[in-house]
Protein backbone atom coordinates (compact mmCIF):
# COMPACT_ATOMS: atom_id res chain seq x y z
CA UNK A 1 0.00 0.00 0.00
CA UNK A 2 1.25 3.66 -0.98
CA UNK A 3 2.22 6.28 1.94
CA UNK A 4 -0.70 8.52 0.56
CA UNK A 5 -2.94 5.63 0.89
CA UNK A 6 -2.45 4.44 3.91
CA UNK A 7 -2.73 8.30 5.36
CA UNK A 8 -5.91 8.46 3.67
CA UNK A 9 -6.88 5.89 5.65
CA UNK A 10 -5.71 7.22 8.93
CA UNK A 11 -7.04 10.48 7.85
CA UNK A 12 -10.28 9.08 6.75
CA UNK A 13 -9.97 11.58 3.70
CA UNK A 14 -9.22 15.07 5.81
CA UNK A 15 -6.95 17.17 6.65
CA UNK A 16 -5.26 15.69 9.75
CA UNK A 17 -5.05 19.46 11.37
CA UNK A 18 -8.24 21.07 10.30
CA UNK A 19 -10.54 18.70 9.12
CA UNK A 20 -10.93 19.80 5.10
CA UNK A 21 -12.15 16.82 3.10
CA UNK A 22 -10.60 18.69 -0.13
CA UNK A 23 -6.99 19.64 -1.84
CA UNK A 24 -5.17 16.72 0.60
CA UNK A 25 -1.52 15.94 -0.06
CA UNK A 26 1.34 14.15 1.51
CA UNK A 27 3.50 16.70 4.05
CA UNK A 28 6.32 15.49 5.56
CA UNK A 29 7.00 17.19 9.15
CA UNK A 30 10.74 17.98 9.46
CA UNK A 31 13.50 17.62 10.53
CA UNK A 32 12.59 13.50 11.65
CA UNK A 33 10.56 13.21 8.22
CA UNK A 34 11.79 9.62 6.87
CA UNK A 35 9.31 9.40 4.35
CA UNK A 36 7.11 6.83 6.41
CA UNK A 37 3.42 6.91 7.76
CA UNK A 38 4.88 7.86 11.29
CA UNK A 39 6.70 11.50 10.17
CA UNK A 40 4.01 12.29 7.66
CA UNK A 41 0.78 14.35 7.81
CA UNK A 42 -2.36 14.59 5.27
CA UNK A 43 -2.96 17.97 5.18
CA UNK A 44 -4.91 20.24 2.99
CA UNK A 45 -3.15 22.76 0.73
CA UNK A 46 -4.25 26.00 3.08
CA UNK A 47 -2.27 24.00 5.69
CA UNK A 48 0.25 23.24 4.14
CA UNK A 49 0.73 26.83 2.78
CA UNK A 50 0.83 28.59 6.04
CA UNK A 51 3.55 26.03 7.22
CA UNK A 52 5.36 26.02 4.43
CA UNK A 53 5.18 30.51 4.74
CA UNK A 54 4.97 31.70 7.76
CA UNK A 55 4.32 34.78 7.08
CA UNK A 56 1.22 34.11 5.75
CA UNK A 57 -0.20 32.24 9.05
CA UNK A 58 -3.58 33.03 9.63
CA UNK A 59 -4.26 32.98 13.32
CA UNK A 60 -7.93 32.19 13.04
CA UNK A 61 -7.68 29.24 10.39
CA UNK A 62 -4.94 27.39 13.43
CA UNK A 63 -8.17 27.36 15.98
CA UNK A 64 -8.90 23.47 14.50
CA UNK A 65 -5.58 22.83 16.67
CA UNK A 66 -8.18 23.03 19.51
CA UNK A 67 -9.59 19.73 18.28
CA UNK A 68 -6.71 18.59 16.43
CA UNK A 69 -4.25 18.59 19.11
CA UNK A 70 -5.59 15.53 21.00
CA UNK A 71 -4.77 13.39 17.95
CA UNK A 72 -2.52 10.29 19.20
CA UNK A 73 -0.77 10.58 16.13
CA UNK A 74 2.06 12.17 17.26
CA UNK A 75 3.05 14.22 13.84
CA UNK A 76 -0.18 15.67 14.67
CA UNK A 77 0.95 16.37 18.15
CA UNK A 78 4.30 18.22 16.93
CA UNK A 79 2.95 20.46 14.22
CA UNK A 80 0.09 21.10 16.47
CA UNK A 81 2.63 22.26 19.32
CA UNK A 82 4.25 24.23 16.66
CA UNK A 83 2.12 26.46 15.43
CA UNK A 84 0.45 27.08 19.10
CA UNK A 85 3.84 28.45 20.00
CA UNK A 86 4.40 30.56 16.58
CA UNK A 87 0.94 31.91 17.63
CA UNK A 88 1.01 32.41 21.49
CA UNK A 89 1.30 36.15 21.24
CA UNK A 90 -2.50 35.64 19.98
CA UNK A 91 -3.22 35.15 23.78
CA UNK A 92 -5.65 31.87 23.12
CA UNK A 93 -3.18 29.28 21.89
CA UNK A 94 -1.50 29.83 25.37
CA UNK A 95 -4.36 28.32 26.94
CA UNK A 96 -4.23 25.33 24.39
CA UNK A 97 -0.40 24.95 25.02
CA UNK A 98 -1.13 24.72 28.55
CA UNK A 99 -3.11 21.79 28.45
CA UNK A 100 -1.29 19.89 25.42
CA UNK A 101 1.21 17.21 26.84
CA UNK A 102 3.87 15.34 24.57
CA UNK A 103 5.97 12.65 25.68
CA UNK A 104 10.00 13.18 26.11
CA UNK A 105 10.54 12.32 22.44
CA UNK A 106 7.60 13.81 20.97
CA UNK A 107 8.23 16.85 22.41
CA UNK A 108 12.35 16.93 21.40
CA UNK A 109 10.78 16.36 17.61
CA UNK A 110 8.72 19.31 18.24
CA UNK A 111 11.53 21.53 20.25
CA UNK A 112 13.96 20.37 17.23
CA UNK A 113 12.18 23.03 14.39
CA UNK A 114 12.23 26.11 17.26
CA UNK A 115 13.61 29.05 15.60
CA UNK A 116 16.58 30.12 17.11
CA UNK A 117 15.89 33.68 18.55
CA UNK A 118 18.65 35.74 18.86
CA UNK A 119 18.43 38.77 20.93
CA UNK A 120 17.26 41.66 19.17
CA UNK A 121 15.30 39.65 16.59
CA UNK A 122 12.10 39.06 18.07
CA UNK A 123 9.40 41.41 18.76
CA UNK A 124 9.24 43.68 22.47
CA UNK A 125 5.78 44.83 23.60
CA UNK A 126 7.02 47.35 26.31
CA UNK A 127 4.63 50.05 28.29
CA UNK A 128 4.70 53.57 29.21
CA UNK A 129 7.45 53.06 31.79
CA UNK A 130 9.97 50.42 29.99
CA UNK A 131 8.38 47.46 31.29
CA UNK A 132 7.90 43.79 29.67
CA UNK A 133 4.30 43.12 28.05
CA UNK A 134 3.39 39.88 27.49
CA UNK A 135 0.09 38.51 25.99
CA UNK A 136 -2.53 38.27 29.33
CA UNK A 137 -0.76 40.96 31.07
CA UNK A 138 -3.52 43.42 32.81
CA UNK A 139 -3.07 47.48 32.01
CA UNK A 140 -3.66 50.49 33.05
CA UNK A 141 -4.32 53.51 30.55
CA UNK A 142 -1.94 56.48 31.83
CA UNK A 143 -4.59 58.96 29.57
CA UNK A 144 -7.57 59.07 28.28
CA UNK A 145 -8.29 58.38 24.62
CA UNK A 146 -10.39 58.64 22.27
CA UNK A 147 -12.46 55.31 21.02
CA UNK A 148 -12.78 55.87 16.92
CA UNK A 149 -15.89 54.58 15.64
CA UNK A 150 -16.81 53.84 18.98
CA UNK A 151 -18.19 57.43 20.83
CA UNK A 152 -16.76 56.91 23.93
CA UNK A 153 -13.82 57.56 25.64
CA UNK A 154 -11.40 55.11 27.62
CA UNK A 155 -10.62 56.89 31.11
CA UNK A 156 -7.31 57.37 32.56
CA UNK A 157 -6.86 54.60 35.30
CA UNK A 158 -9.03 52.33 33.37
CA UNK A 159 -7.94 48.52 33.66
CA UNK A 160 -7.99 46.53 30.67
CA UNK A 161 -7.20 42.92 31.11
CA UNK A 162 -6.29 39.83 29.46
CA UNK A 163 -4.57 41.75 26.35
CA UNK A 164 -3.01 40.50 23.33
CA UNK A 165 0.03 41.60 21.66
CA UNK A 166 0.06 42.70 17.84
CA UNK A 167 2.40 40.39 16.74
CA UNK A 168 3.39 42.70 13.59
CA UNK A 169 3.70 45.90 15.38
CA UNK A 170 5.43 46.40 18.99
CA UNK A 171 3.84 49.75 19.60
CA UNK A 172 0.08 48.10 19.77
CA UNK A 173 -2.10 45.80 21.57
CA UNK A 174 -5.24 44.52 21.87
CA UNK A 175 -8.05 44.49 24.82
CA UNK A 176 -11.46 45.26 25.30
CA UNK A 177 -13.03 48.24 26.78
CA UNK A 178 -16.64 48.89 27.66
CA UNK A 179 -17.17 45.30 25.74
CA UNK A 180 -15.40 46.76 22.52
CA UNK A 181 -12.03 45.02 21.37
CA UNK A 182 -9.57 47.89 20.17
CA UNK A 183 -6.35 48.88 19.21
CA UNK A 184 -3.78 50.61 22.11
CA UNK A 185 -1.07 52.50 22.13
CA UNK A 186 1.70 50.75 24.26
CA UNK A 187 2.94 54.29 25.28
CA UNK A 188 -0.51 55.10 26.65
CA UNK A 189 -0.23 52.11 29.16
CA UNK A 190 1.77 50.98 32.62
CA UNK A 191 1.70 47.18 33.22
CA UNK A 192 -0.39 45.98 36.00
CA UNK A 193 1.07 44.64 39.10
Amino acid sequence: MSLEKELQERSESKCELCGAPEGLGVYEVPPSSDGTIDTCLHICSTCQTQLDNPRQVDANHWRCLNDSMWSQVPAVQVVAWRMLQQLSSEGWPRDLLDMLFLDEETQAWAEAMVPDESPGTAIKHMDGNGAMLEAGDSVILTKDLNVKGANFTAKRGTVVRCVSLVSDNPEHIEGKINGQRIVILTKFVKKAN
